[in-house]
């Protein structure tokens, strides 16, 4: 099969697209005919070895989390899923893989795609929409109350957007140029021009703060949140003598892929309640553009087929 490789941790220029061995099928795992897959921000932190620590497989090393395909083959112990079902999924990061024309996957992380959607619009949501939900629910947040969503023009927030509105929430969010434009079409209450203001100077009162940026960003929200609210942050864990010294609540998440979340997103989706936001499409030859250009508003898709 063909797939994008790495021989070492580096810049763009060390993926590869090359022939690679076709995916060892487990007994407990699903052989996925890969239709599309995604680029997300954290396969550059991959590729460039930051997170080595967590990624167990050896070199060559097929770089992607989310795909959507056909199943082409089904190990001896799977029972949820069968040949010829087209299906969406988010792969564990020490597993990977999808990068490539086929992946092997736990039938625990596959489900059936969103019915309304294309395999393209398919492979937009895995990550960034089952990280989007996997923070509002640890925020709590419900119907009637107010989330700051940091960087909302990004994939996790036009995820976040989307379920907060539907969840009855009030939603305000950081964009800029375009983003600003494409986050009020997902229904956000009110848009902080980032590079006009510093939200810290104009928000106030917030229930919930997702953080997908971290840093300074990080910093500048603790006073924006209520006495009791929560910070939730995907990107750095947030200090808790800060928490204690604003009196509120703060967690760090990192999302565990889910056949679950998955099934619950595609419903979802077929409700009109979700839509993925993408905003180019490359070949899986091309991929180093997607790395190269580091992402933009919506997400990047890599056509596979």
């Amino acid at each position: 099969m063909k797939a994008i490789r790495i021989h070492q941790y580096g810049d763009a220029t060390t993926l590869r697209y090359e022939d690679a061995p076709m995916p060892v099928l487990q007994p407990d795992e699903v052989l996925i005919r890969v239709a599309a897959t995604s680029f997300n921000p954290i396969d550059m932190k991959i590729r460039a070895g930051f997170m080595k620590d967590m990624i167990s497989k050896s070199f060559p090393l097929i770089l992607g989390w989310d795909c959507a395909g056909t199943v082409e083959q089904i190990g001896s112990a799977v029972t949820t899923l069968k040949a010829g079902e087209e299906v969406y999924t988010m792969a564990d990061f020490d597993h990977g893989g999808t990068y490539a024309e086929y992946v092997a996957v736990n039938q625990s992380q596959i489900a059936p795609k969103p019915k309304t959607l294309s395999f393209v619009q398919a492979a937009a949501l895995p990550m960034v929409a089952q990280t989007a939900l996997t923070a509002l629910r640890a925020g709590e947040l419900k119907s009637g109350q107010t989330v700051l969503i940091h960087g909302g023009a990004g994939g996790v927030g036009t995820m976040a957007i989307q379920m907060a509105k539907a969840l009855g929430a009030r939603v305000i969010t950081t964009a800029s140029g375009q983003g600003a434009d494409l986050v009020k079409s997902l229904g956000a209450d009110e848009v902080i021009d980032y590079k006009m203001a510093n939200f810290k100077d104009v928000v106030r009162d917030v229930d919930v703060v997702i953080d997908v940026i971290g840093g300074q960003t990080q910093e500048d929200s603790w006073s924006v949140l209520k006495k009791g609210g929560f910070l939730v942050a995907t990107a750095i864990p947030p200090a808790k003598e800060k928490a204690e010294q604003y009196g509120v609540r703060a967690t760090f998440i990192f999302t565990q892929p889910s056949r679950t979340a998955l099934e619950e997103i595609a419903a979802m989706v077929d409700d009109g309640k979700l839509r993925p936001i993408i905003s180019a499409e490359i070949s899986l030859a091309n991929a180093r553009q997607a790395h190269e250009a580091k992402g933009g508003n919506g997400k990047t898709i890599i056509c596979v087929e």
